[in-house]
């Protein structure tokens, strides 16, 4: 069963009474692959703050198609040079990709969105497309 959540004490208090260092669980499936993100509205912006620890500026990419902001993120695995005595007890450190989509609008065009990344946080900032004039303006159909 997938846990939405990662315990580190019932991590702990498992590996403690069970076999912590043979364990051959997938360190993976317990990572939550979701990009944890806060949304706020400031100031005729919405303002994204999407967590990405472990990822540097060149792993984010940031893309605007038919009014749906895509972040993706790609964490290569790192070749490591070891030596015949050296064996890995357990990895946890996450490799791969994941995306996260936000519907935007399709009047938001890429002019209207700003974005940095800093310490593992990705900051969006997307003006907030202004609403259209509605017009009451009578339209009549000719009857042929």
């Amino acid at each position: 069963m997938f846990r939405n959540s990662f315990d580190l004490f019932d991590d702990f208090f498992n590996d403690m009474y069970g076999e912590p260092f043979t364990k051959k669980e997938s360190a993976e499936r317990k990572v939550p692959q979701l990009m944890r993100t806060d949304v706020l509205e400031k100031d005729g912006q919405y303002l994204l703050d999407i967590e990405l620890p472990g990822y540097s500026r060149d792993e984010v990419e940031a893309e605007l198609k038919d009014g749906y902001l895509t972040i993706a993120a790609m964490k290569q695995k790192t070749v490591e040079n070891q030596d015949t005595k050296t064996n890995y007890i357990r990895k946890e450190r996450y490799t791969g990709s994941m995306k996260r989509t936000f519907y935007v609008g399709e009047d938001v065009t890429e002019k209207d969105i700003q974005a940095a990344f800093k310490d593992g946080i990705l900051k969006v900032m997307i003006n907030k497309p202004k609403p259209k004039e509605l017009t009451d303006e009578r339209k009549f159909i000719p009857i042929l």
